[in-house]
């Protein structure tokens, strides 16, 4: 083995952590400077040295310019680091150019050269006639190419891209310091030692440097403003990257106007590893068309053969975008996931939680009673209809199919622990509208706006070969849509500014119904129809109200929570002109058309069939929709398991502190054997209806309950106007068809009365154009008026049974309070700041465990009390529905019951509730 030589000492110190011999060599001799130096000076000066001229000398100085930049790091930071300042030559050793080995080994880590390792390089070369006379050890290109392939394969640690490396090396060497032409042109050894030796180039490397003019000041100036430039196109292409493929991430440093532009953040969608639906009176074929049977709303403003084909609003840069109706897309804002059909195999069925849904045999099908039939052919998700058959209720024109919502989209839920999802029919959805709302209109305008995006859509919707004609055809109709959705906004934001109110988040799990119907009906669908004038009717969106349990409901004398209105079927079709029916309401067309609509009143009537069941009121049970039983069957966890002694407990805490206001539970024999005075099904609020009879439940003044009085002010305060035209006159028309009374026609009306009266008038329409007979009519109608409540005083709230209330958090008509632990809490303890969107059930406190104040993660919706302000948000009140004070002591408003003694109390009461 050959000692290492001592290494030579330049007039230049040059580090040992700069180990490549030609940029010693330029450091050493002091044409740059040691430490960073501008990769501009660096690519320029190697440029230089190499001897090439025009676009060669610029080639040359690019490929040098990409090497330096990675040369210290290929982290973002590093390179913009590099890219601004320069490489840092005296930092090179043990970045990403370092081979560790499996290079040349003529320089040690402290910069001592080999000259063994020299001899070894002589030894892959031969003998060339040196230019200048004589002959002299050298290699050209392909003898170079062998010495890097053994010095790859000798090597301990072998890397995949070390042979790429190599490649800015040796050859890069050979083009700049070789001798000769052609395949004759070499690398000369003797040089290659002096290099190594004593950072010396050979005195024609060294004049061409020295012949490098020196930058004068226009170009330096100039430099200095392409440099600028440079960096503030880096910024934009940054921000645009940033914004497109990381929005939850930069949203917060935004202007308000760009967050507005981009899709909302949705919570990650998590991993579902078994489903099940529970059991509860329905078979599988009544369970999969209440999931997909229109109502007749056109929810989304696009036809079904569009929306299917619009991609999600986002903005990568990289990937293709998913598509809008992508199933696990939709249970991102908490939809559950639906099959194509259910005349499938057994492994999909069981996918979808259908399959070992029932103990038993299945309940009898009650296909015979609805006639329409139900697709799902695009998979989409529960509460996802197609309306097929539209004809255009003004013109009469026959339509495009059209997408819209069903009850079920509302009504449906599940719950989520541990990777099993149970779902069942009736109980209130976790899913956020809202933000449905809001991506499905930026996917029309991204759509609209991005040609691209466009092109694709009219690939889908028309066919690849479609004729330029129909695609602009297409994209103008796509625009109006597009248009009206970006007006119409504008519109609200203004007027609700004007009003001075403001929106309150709905979130995951609520919506402002009533006044979402309320603009609807009284603002948008004028404008539909063509009226101008009547913004002024809209509201804030400032009642969110938990979707409340149907189950039972058909039974009840009034269903919503501030038991405002009476009539079945004004109820169910005020609420599918709401998810927005096409509606008539224009003048321009003869006046005989007014009020049809697109309100499949026939499927309406069948799905309150469904939901109630054969009048069994003697039979003392339901047999519709019945609530979901607590499903600890489907968990091994001891947290699901019902512990006998505590429900003993808890059943008479119920007795005591409950059945005053909810009555009797439906299906505790033992309840009603110890307490025969409180029975459910023997409880003077029921009352006759007709041959039936219907459960008046217990109505409490908000003054007294001093729950959120927000919804309840709604159909109470609200008040609106209509065009003369329409002849809407509540107290002579109501008293005309239904002889209510103590009222008064006013061009401002109340907001409750015009719903009740343009709700019965589109009913009415339906049914004379469906020609159905005056005796057919009024069993329609049955016995149940559309009359004001006439219980005082309002505003008021009503309550209703807890069979199923496991299954409803979170609890408060507002959704406010996140368990039923935390329901029977003081108020004033109550958390007034929580996270929801994608949480698993807690088993244990019957709903969702928080902690106040809680960080939200990406997507969840924050539910607060007050803005950060200070001021109260309206419709978020935690108060009321008190438990608290010793037992005896007179009770303030919004305390119903004494205080619990412990948490033991408590959860004896739970684990009772859970049981029903």
């Amino acid at each position: 083995m050959v000692e290492p030589a001592k290494p030579f000492t330049p007039p230049i110190e040059v580090s040992p952590d700069n180990p490549c011999p030609f940029l010693r060599g330029l450091v050493g001799e002091g044409f740059v400077k040691g430490g960073t130096v501008p990769l501009g000076t660096l690519s320029k000066t190697i440029g230089a040295a190499s001897g090439e001229t025009g676009w060669r000398k610029v080639k040359a100085q690019f490929e040098i310019y990409q090497v330096a930049l990675i040369a210290n790091g290929l982290s973002p930071w590093r390179l913009l680091k590099s890219w601004w300042s320069g490489a840092q030559l005296d930092h090179l050793r043990n970045g990403p150019l370092d081979k560790h080995g499996a290079g040349s080994r003529i320089l040690d880590e402290h910069a001592r050269v080999h000259e063994g390792e020299i001899d070894r390089l002589a030894s892959f070369g031969r003998d060339y006639p040196d230019p200048c006379g004589g002959v002299e050890r050298g290699l050209n290109e392909a003898e170079i190419t062998t010495y890097m392939r053994a010095n790859f394969e000798r090597a301990d640690n072998k890397r995949w891209y070390y042979p790429i490396l190599m490649k800015g090396e040796w050859p890069v060497l050979l083009r700049i310091m070789g001798k000769g032409s052609g395949k004759n042109r070499y690398l000369s050894v003797a040089e290659v030692r002096t290099l190594f030796e004593r950072r010396k180039f050979p005195s024609r490397i060294v004049q061409r440097l020295a012949d490098q003019p020196a930058p004068s000041r226009g170009q330096r100036v100039l430099r200095g403003f392409v440099k600028a430039v440079a960096v503030l196109a880096l910024l934009v292409v940054a921000a645009v990257v940033a914004v497109a493929e990381f929005p939850n991430q930069v949203r917060a440093i935004l202007p308000t106007k760009l967050q507005a532009v981009l899709p909302p953040p949705l919570p990650a969608l998590p991993q579902t590893n078994t489903a099940y639906w529970l059991d509860q009176n329905w078979s599988l074929e009544d369970r999969h068309w209440f999931h997909h049977v229109s109502q007749g709303t056109a929810t989304f403003p696009v036809p079904y053969a569009w929306f299917v084909a619009l991609e999600q609003p986002t903005l990568n840069l990289f990937f293709r975008n998913g598509m809008l109706k992508d199933s696990a897309y939709l249970e991102r804002f908490g939809f559950i996931p639906s099959p194509q059909t259910i005349h499938t195999d057994e492994t999909t069925l069981r996918r979808y939680g259908y399959a070992n849904t029932y103990d038993a045999a299945q309940p009898v099908a009650s296909s015979g009673l609805w006639k329409t039939p139900v697709e799902n052919v695009d998979g989409l998700p529960v509460g996802f209809a197609r309306l097929t058959g539209v004809v255009d209720p003004a013109s009469g024109r026959r339509e495009d199919d059209k997408i819209g919502l069903t009850c079920a989209a509302c009504h449906t839920g599940h719950i989520r622990y541990k990777g099993i999802d149970v779902r069942f029919d009736g109980g209130p959805a976790m899913t956020d509208l809202k933000k449905l709302e809001l991506v499905t209109g930026l996917s029309i305008v991204y759509t609209w706006k991005l040609p691209t995006r466009f092109k694709r859509f009219a690939d889908r919707v028309l066919g690849a070969g479609a004729s330029d004609v129909e695609r602009k055809e297409l994209k103008q109709r796509l625009g109006e849509v597009g248009q009206f959705l970006l007006d119409w906004q504008g519109k609200y934001d203004k007027t609700i500014e004007g009003k001075k109110q403001k929106d309150t988040e709905e979130g995951f799990g609520r919506l402002d119904a009533l006044n979402r119907i309320g603009n609807q009906v009284f603002s948008q669908d004028f404008a539909l129809s063509g009226i101008d004038g009547f913004e002024k009717n809209l509201h804030a969106q400032d009642a969110p109200v938990s979707f409340p349990p149907i189950w039972t409901v058909p039974w009840f004398k009034f269903a919503q929570y501030d038991a405002s209105i009476e009539q079945p079927l004004i109820r169910n079709a005020g609420e599918a002109l709401g998810v927005t029916a096409l509606l008539n309401l224009s003048n321009d067309y003869a006046a005989d058309k007014l009020f049809r609509s697109s309100v499949s009143l026939q499927d309406l009537e069948w799905i309150e069939h469904l939901l109630a069941g054969k009048d069994t009121l003697a039979e003392k049970k339901f047999s519709g929709l019945q609530a979901p039983k607590w499903p600890s069957q489907l968990f091994g966890d001891s947290a699901w398991k019902i512990e006998g002694k505590r429900v003993e407990k808890g059943r008479k805490i119920y007795a005591e502190m409950c059945a005053g206001c909810h009555l009797g539970p439906i299906n505790d024999a033992e309840y009603h054997d110890d307490n025969p005075q409180k029975m459910f099904w023997s409880s003077s609020h029921w009352e006759d209806s007709g041959s039936s009879k219907v459960l008046n439940p217990v109505q409490i003044p908000v003054s007294e309950i001093k729950t959120d009085p927000a919804q309840a002010d709604v159909l109470t305060n609200r008040t609106v106007e209509v065009p003369g035209f329409l002849n809407v006159k509540p107290a002579q028309q109501l008293a005309q068809w239904w002889g209510c009374k103590g009222l008064t026609d006013k061009a401002e009306m109340p907001y409750s009365l015009a719903l009740m009266t343009v709700v019965d008038l589109v009913a009415r329409k339906w049914m004379n154009e469906a020609k159905m007979t005056d005796e057919q009519q009024k069993a329609w109608w049955g016995a149940r008026q559309n009359c004001p409540n006439p219980a005082s005083p309002p505003p008021r709230y009503r309550t209703r049974p807890l069979n199923g209330i496991w299954a409803t958090a979170p609890y408060l008509h507002n959704g406010s309070v996140p368990s039923l632990y935390w329901l029977l809490k003081p108020a004033a303890e109550r958390p007034k700041s929580f996270c929801l969107g994608a949480r698993d059930f807690d088993p244990k406190q019957v709903g969702f465990a928080v902690v106040d104040g809680e960080k939200c993660a990406t997507g969840e919706t924050r539910f607060i009390t007050t803005w950060p302000d200070g001021s109260a948000v309206n419709g978020n009140s935690v108060g009321g529905h008190s438990f608290e004070g010793e037992p005896g002591a007179q009770r303030p408003p919004g305390v119903i019951g004494r205080g619990f003694r412990d948490d033991e109390e408590r959860y004896d009461l739970i684990e009772y509730l859970k049981t029903l």
